[in-house]
């Protein structure tokens, strides 16, 4: 089990890479995070629910996402209030008091053994079963009825091996303080020391590293280097652009400074083949990953446009909203920036929009929340910019599509995943530019105590039409998640946002995406000491030593 003393430790990071050198070396491998708190998720093969962290690990071991990797995924809807998905099922929102205070105990037990029974049906089915904790084991607070860390560990009697990131300073500190902060078995459990991304001459840690072997009596497995432009699905902070070498993107969201006039880009700007497309960053923004493919290509100028930048938005050729975990209240958000007026001065001057998921719900005429489903009950005024209405309701749709995209006379093959509660009501007569066929769960029985039963995969025979298309051309939205995932589906996009020539520039996320996580196991067999941990792996019985 790899745990972290903090926060984006780089636990998810070498969980993928250990799946990837384990997968490529033949053995069957698997990952498993029993609870996880997550904005950005995917749909798996099995018709759940999981943290997409646990997606990216799946495809690092070759394998198909399922629920079992991540039994336990909460996803938060307001500074207090989570929805909680079990066995990749929503179950309840619960009140954070509720979820974490003396009260919640029946709570977590259930949930324990939901998280217990995924492990012991992946325990039948493959060698290895790399763990990822959540946070850090040191949290106090949150020991009692722990299922994330060492909870988890002593249940299932499973040594680990603690990650700590150099590049945040204290690395000592974090490693020394939090194995002070455990128990004696925890302490015990504990085999050994992975650093994280170190810069420069090795020569002059390995002073603090015989420190830390004396003082603690545990090895240091590993010192991985600091790697520039690793591009793999975030588990949920938002990956600030870094500069390309093809100069692709700035390393800065957008600001004042920076801002041009929306009349100045889309009279120069539109007549090379760059583009600038701008995504706005709401408290609840979920699913960001769609955007990968833009924030990659070589020819985009990419920016983040956060809360620190009110008023008018800058000046954009597209502009995207993303998908949201509290819809009303990230629309509430958007107009108390001010960028609803910016939005209607960059559709004044020709820019595109197009809006993913929340960001669809937004771009309609109204979003209904009868049950307060994902906060205070009511009803909020949509931007108004497309003929939908939308309607929380209590059923999650859970979905994995495949199908066209259509603009104009062109078209594109396009795939990915739906994930919403909302249902939206769509007049006749409106342009819809994907036709989407629904690819089938292939388990028909998931539960805490239960395997799932796996029936052949199923396809609706006629595909459905999705998503809307504006009168003027101007905006598009949609359900899908992996719009721009397929080259030819995102040069067809980029080409209706304006950019002249994007043919064989456009970024396949997915080849990316493997490459990427050879480079990454790459870098772990160079630089770990896999003899070691092999031998941790074997040992029987952890807590004993």
């Amino acid at each position: 089990m790899v745990q972290g003393t903090t926060s984006d430790a780089g636990k998810s990071t070498l969980v993928a890479g250990l799946c990837r050198v384990f997968h490529r070396h033949g053995q069957r491998v698997a990952p498993f995070k029993p609870q996880n708190m997550a904005l950005n998720s995917a749909v798996t093969r099995d018709g759940g629910e999981i943290g997409r962290a646990q997606a990216l690990q799946a495809v690092a071991a070759g394998l198909e996402p399922r629920i079992d990797f991540n039994p336990v995924l909460l996803k938060p809807s307001s500074d207090t209030k989570a929805q909680v998905i079990i066995q990749g099922k929503e179950l309840t929102s619960l009140e954070a008091a509720a979820f974490f205070g003396p009260e919640s105990r029946d709570y977590k037990a259930a949930a324990m053994q939901a998280v217990l029974a995924s492990w012991h049906r992946l325990q039948q089915e493959f060698d290895w079963l790399l763990v990822e904790g959540a946070g850090s084991p040191a949290e106090i607070n949150l020991r009692q009825g722990d299922i994330a860390n060492m909870g988890f560990a002593e249940a299932v009697d499973c040594p680990v091996i603690l990650i700590a990131d150099i590049d945040k300073g204290g690395v000592f500190a974090h490693l020394v303080g939090t194995l002070a902060l455990l128990s004696e078995s925890e302490q015990a459990r504990v085999k050994g020391f992975v650093i994280n991304r170190f810069r420069g001459d090795i020569s002059l840690l390995q002073s603090g590293l015989d420190w830390l072997e004396a003082h603690t009596g545990k090895p240091v497995l590993g010192v991985l280097p600091y790697l520039d432009a690793l591009h793999l699905d975030a588990e949920d902070a938002l990956v600030q652009p870094t500069a390309q070498s093809q100069g692709a993107a700035t390393d800065q969201p957008v600001t004042a400074q920076s801002e041009r006039t929306q009349s100045e880009t889309t009279q120069s700007e539109r007549t090379g083949t760059r583009l600038r497309v701008g995504v706005l960053v709401y408290p609840r923004i979920s699913n960001h990953t769609d955007f990968d493919p833009l924030r990659l290509h070589p020819d985009i100028e990419f920016y983040y446009i956060g809360p620190s930048h009110q008023g008018e938005l800058p000046g954009l050729d597209l502009l995207l909203l993303p998908g949201s975990k509290n819809v009303r209240a990230d629309l509430a958000f958007i107009r108390q920036q001010g960028w609803d007026k910016g939005i209607a001065r960059h559709l004044r001057y020709g820019g595109k929009l197009i809006g993913i998921c929340g960001g669809f719900q937004m771009l309609g005429q109204s979003i209904a929340d009868p049950l307060g489903l994902e906060d205070l009950p009511g009803t909020s005024q949509g931007l108004g910019y497309l003929p939908l209405t939308t309607e929380l309701q209590v059923e999650k749709q859970l979905l994995n599509v495949s199908g066209t995209l259509r603009l104009g006379q062109s078209s594109a093959s396009v795939s990915g995943y739906e994930i919403h509660c909302g249902a939206s009501r769509i007049p006749d007569r409106c342009t819809q530019p994907l036709l989407l066929n629904e690819r089938g769960s292939d388990a028909n029985c998931v539960s805490a105590t239960e395997p799932a039963k796996i029936t052949e995969p199923t396809q609706f025979t006629a595909p459905r039409s999705e998503g809307l298309l504006s009168e003027d051309n101007q905006i598009l939205g949609s359900y899908l998640h992996g719009l721009f995932d397929s080259p030819e589906a995102c040069e067809l996009l980029l080409t209706w946002a304006g950019m002249t020539a994007p043919q064989g520039r456009t970024v396949d996320i997915n080849q990316q995406r493997q490459q990427q996580l050879d480079r990454l196991a790459d870098v772990l067999e160079q630089h770990l000491d896999f003899n070691k941990i092999i031998n941790i792996f074997k040992e029987e019985d952890p807590g004993d030593r």
